[in-house]
């Protein structure tokens, strides 16, 4: 039996590819939802299903644990070269060095998934293909969270949460979902 996320993995690609280009030459699938709720594991179901795809995580272009409101900026700046039919790069956060690390590209065309908190904005809705929207639980996106990122995570968890729910809240990015997934 299929996982939520397989089935949501497989649909969200065929409506992908039954879509015209949408980024330049290429098509974009955003794959947003709060912190712990599975965006992760559906963009690597997703990545299997399509391995020419290429997968870059929001996370890698904030600055740290209060970079989310510089986010959209971040990503507009990676996808505007790709929807000309350019390169597209970002500058890689690494999180146990506190610091930017090396600049990273993403070739024009073909599949890119863009995962992670606020992966969509309405400054970029022109250039995606399909949304996901993927939440679950608050108490079991916490256990994840900590599971996932440790003790490390624990004390930026509230205020993490209170960014994201604002982010969402200005966005809107569930309402304009083209599938949710709801993991438990």
């Amino acid at each position: 039996m299929a996982s939520p996320s397989e089935s949501a993995a497989t649909d969200l690609l065929a409506l992908a590819v039954t879509r015209p280009a949408t980024l330049g030459p290429g098509r974009l699938v955003c794959v947003d939802g709060p912190a712990g709720a599975g965006k992760t594991t559906l963009a690597g179901e997703l990545a299997e299903l399509a391995p020419e795809a290429t997968v870059v995580h929001t996370d890698d272009l904030i600055e740290g644990w209060e970079g989310l409101p510089g986010l959209a900026a971040a990503v507009s700046a990676l996808l505007a070269p790709l929807a000309d039919g350019g390169v597209g790069r970002w500058r890689r956060w690494d999180w146990v060095a506190s610091a930017w690390a090396e600049t990273c590209e993403v070739s024009p065309g073909g599949l890119l998934v863009l995962e992670g908190v606020g992966s969509w904005s309405p400054s970029i809705a022109p250039w995606v293909t399909a949304l996901a929207w993927v939440e679950a639980a608050y108490d079991v996106r916490m256990a994840r969270g900590l599971e996932r990122d440790g003790e490390a995570f624990a004390p930026h968890w509230d205020q993490w949460a209170r960014d994201e729910a604002e982010l969402f809240a200005r966005t809107g990015a569930r309402d304009v979902a083209d599938l949710v997934v709801v993991t438990g």
